[in-house]
């Protein structure tokens, strides 16, 4: 049971779509279903009821909110409404080691060779209100320009934090940097997409690479998740 945020643009949907579908290429005969956390249906709870057992993935791409108190509280309320049903919850995908190489695959996409070390890049991720999973997307930015041979790389915050996007690229051209590339450490596309893009365009940036997606690397995360969440032990409603 893979569970994503959910959102009214149905191209978010259909990008969640896209994703399992390659999880269950990879994966044959293994039941593959979605669930939303909000703006979209079908509920955790709706996707839950009737099922004996299920493994629960949160399609997130840090630890925060949705992933400590949204989803854990709809687990309880699946669960007390289903007293035989038995869950193991996993993982969110972030972070990871593969997140870099699907990064780079939809820069590639967007014109930009990896490591190009004429391009900076901003790396853009939602923002959270929980400083912890921002300093999750700092330290994979960091982490990301010691392995690679890019210019540089700054991360950003589409809302709740600092930088902006917009900030990062201006001040990456301020500092010189001969190109800046922004790269959406988004899931799938929708308000905060189209507004990074606009606004990172507008403020300057040569390029901006698409969402993560079906990318084939979010799809062996996911495949990660789901075996080592069949390690631990499952929870029933009386846990």
């Amino acid at each position: 049971m893979a569970v994503a945020h959910g959102s009214r643009d149905p191209r978010a949907a259909a990008t969640v779509e896209a994703l399992l579908d390659e999880v269950r290429l990879a994966r044959p005969g293994l039941p593959v279903r979605t669930a939303y956390l909000d703006h979209a249906a079908p509920s955790l709870g709706q996707a839950l009821h009737g099922l004996g057992e299920a493994v629960v993935l949160p399609l997130l791409l840090t630890e925060a909110y949705h992933s400590r108190v949204d989803l854990p509280a709809a687990l309880h309320e699946a669960r007390a409404r289903d007293p035989r049903l038995r869950v193991r919850y996993g993982s969110t995908l972030g972070p990871h080691p593969l997140m870099p190489a699907a990064l780079e695959r939809r820069l590639a996409e967007a014109g930009v060779p990896a490591g190009d070390p004429d391009t900076a890049i901003v790396l853009v991720s939602a923002g959270s209100s929980d400083a912890r999973a921002n300093a999750v997307v700092a330290a994979l930015a960091r982490a990301w320009a010691v392995r690679s041979g890019w210019w540089a790389v700054t991360a950003a915050y589409a809302s709740a934090a600092a930088p902006a996007p917009e900030e990062a690229v201006a001040l990456l051209r301020a500092a010189g940097a001969p190109r800046v590339a922004v790269a959406p450490y988004l899931l799938a596309p929708g308000h905060f997409s189209d507004k990074v893009r606009r606004a990172t365009l507008e403020a300057g940036a040569d390029v901006v690479a698409d969402v993560l997606g079906p990318a084939p690397e979010l799809a062996q995360v996911l495949l990660e998740r789901y075996e080592a969440a069949l390690d631990a032990p499952a929870t029933a409603a009386a846990s």
